[in-house]
C-alpha cells in the first residue's frame, strides 16, 4: 500500500531524497522517438535550464541529476535552515522570482499597507517560506512548467506525467554517493553514453567539465559540492 507523501518526507530523518518522474504511458520526454521519429533531443536543455532556476529560488539544493529519454532522476538536498534564516522580504522577493503575488504583499513591499494588512501580508509570506524548502512545490515548479512547454509545442492538453513524482530518502552519507552513483551512471546503463563523461544531460558530465574549466553556453543548475569548503586544503 502506498504512503501519502507527507510520510515519505521527513527532514528530522534526512534532508537528501532521490526524486524520478516518468512520462505518461513511458512516451519521449527527450531524445529521438524511434516509433514517430519526433525527436525531442532539444528538451532535455528545458529541464536543465529549469532546475537553474529552482535551484536559485528555492532551499533546495541540487546534487546529482540525469535526463533521460522518458524520465529524469534528481537527488535533492533540502536547506530548512537557510530559508528559516531569509528575512521576510528575501522571502517574498525569492517567490515572486517565479510567481507575482498578491496585490496585498505588492503592497507591503512598498509600505503602502496599515497594521492589520501588514500582517495579513506576513502571514503569506510565512506560507512561501515553508514552500520554498518543500520538495513538493519544488517537484510542482519543474514538473508543470515543463509539461505547458511540452504540451504547447506538442498542440495538445492533457497529462504529461505519468503520475506524481516518486521520492525515497537517503539515510547516511552512504546511500546519498551510492544514489548519485546510479544517478550519473543511467545514462551508460542505458546505452545512451559510452562513458559516465560523455553522458549528456548528467550532473557528472557538467561537473567533469567543470573541473576541466570547459567554457558552455547553456545554462546550468549549480551543483552542491562534493567537498565542504572546511575541508579543502589551501596552498
Amino acid at each position: 500500500m502506498t504512503r501519502a507523501r507527507y510520510q515519505q518526507i521527513s527532514l528530522e530523518e534526512t534532508p537528501y531524497y532521490h526524486c524520478i518522474c516518468r512520462c505518461v504511458r513511458r512516451a519521449f520526454l527527450c531524445g529521438r522517438d524511434h516509433y514517430s521519429g519526433q525527436d525531442y533531443e532539444h528538451r532535455r536543455q528545458w529541464v536543465v535550464e529549469r532546475l537553474a532556476t529552482l535551484v536559485e529560488v528555492f532551499a533546495i539544493d541540487l546534487c546529482a541529476y540525469a535526463v533521460m529519454s522518458n524520465h529524469y532522476h534528481l537527488v535533492l538536498r533540502v536547506d530548512r535552515g537557510r530559508a528559516d534564516a531569509w528575512s521576510c522580504r528575501e522571502v517574498a522577493a525569492q517567490w515572486m522570482r517565479l510567481f507575482s503575488g498578491p496585490p496585498l504583499v505588492q503592497r507591503w513591499l512598498r509600505d503602502e499597507t496599515c497594521e492589520a494588512e501588514t500582517l495579513k501580508a506576513l502571514e503569506v509570506v510565512e506560507q512561501w517560506r515553508c514552500r520554498l524548502y518543500d520538495l513538493g512545490w519544488f517537484m510542482r515548479c519543474l514538473n508543470e512548467h515543463l509539461a505547458r512547454r511540452a504540451n504547447e509545442e506538442d498542440g495538445c492538453k492533457g497529462r504529461f506525467w505519468e503520475g506524481r513524482y516518486k521520492s525515497q530518502a537517503l539515510l547516511d552519507e552512504k546511500a546519498v554517493l551510492g544514489c548519485m552513483a546510479y544517478v550519473d551512471l543511467n545514462p551508460v546503463r542505458a546505452g545512451m553514453a559510452a562513458t559516465p563523461e560523455a553522458s549528456d544531460f548528467t550532473s557528472l558530465q557538467q561537473r567533469s567539465r567543470a573541473v576541466q574549466k570547459l567554457p558552455s553556453t547553456d545554462k546550468l543548475p549549480a551543483l552542491l559540492p562534493m567537498v565542504d569548503a572546511e575541508h579543502i586544503e589551501t596552498d
